[in-house]
């Protein structure tokens, strides 16, 4: 056991977080995501949702300062008539940890596999909500 670190935040996410680069990208996936067959490193966090993992992990991750927008989700497919709100909550838990108000940029489905498919690592979730995917792009630790 260590202080400070999320109980939810397994040995082995925790070693990936530390092990990622600047600009490096690690992917939080839902449940329907076909992590397995697309990740070079796979995290299984089965039965956790993003949202709790996701606040987990940005007390420990910085997001990249440089770029315009350094979390991305997967767009809603044009025609399907589903709601998103845990988008609202992803951008209340990243502003609450000091991420931007304009964070995400919106990453077409095909696209967003293709990214996921070089991400760092994929973090295979049981998020049961719709198109709940979202990427993070890891930034610096700057002194001060």
């Amino acid at each position: 056991m260590l202080k400070g670190i999320p109980k939810i935040i397994s040995p082995e996410l925790l070693k990936i977080l530390m092990e990622m680069g600047h600009g490096d990208e690690i992917v939080l996936s839902d449940a329907n995501f076909p992590a397995a067959s697309m990740a070079q490193r796979i995290v299984r966090c089965d039965g956790h949702p993003i949202p709790e993992l996701l606040d987990a992990i940005m007390q420990l991750f910085p997001l990249d300062q440089y770029v315009a927008k350094p979390a991305a989700l997967m767009g809603v497919v044009p025609g399907d008539k589903v709601e998103t709100p845990i988008w609202k909550e992803y951008q209340h838990i990243i502003s609450r940890h000091g991420g931007p108000e304009e964070v995400f940029e919106m990453v077409e489905r095909f696209e967003f596999y293709d990214r996921s498919k070089q991400a760092y690592a994929i973090v295979a979730t049981g998020e049961s909500a719709l198109y709940a995917n979202i990427i993070l792009k890891k930034g610096v630790i700057t002194n001060g």
